[in-house]
């Protein structure tokens, strides 16, 4: 059985993602001189990805 042409993912994998997984997030503050070491890591600052 064949699957469906709109079910495949085809254009997706160079997509611009606009949320950060938490380690990007972190990674991203500590960068930015946002982060210190001991800070925790739940309750982080929102962010938006670098461009």
């Amino acid at each position: 059985m064949s699957q469906h042409s709109s079910l495949r993912a085809v254009g997706t994998t160079g997509a611009k993602r606009n949320v950060l997984k938490r380690f990007e997030r972190v990674a991203l503050l500590k960068k930015r001189g946002q982060w210190n070491d001991g800070d925790r890591v739940s309750g982080l600052r929102k962010t938006k990805p670098e461009t």
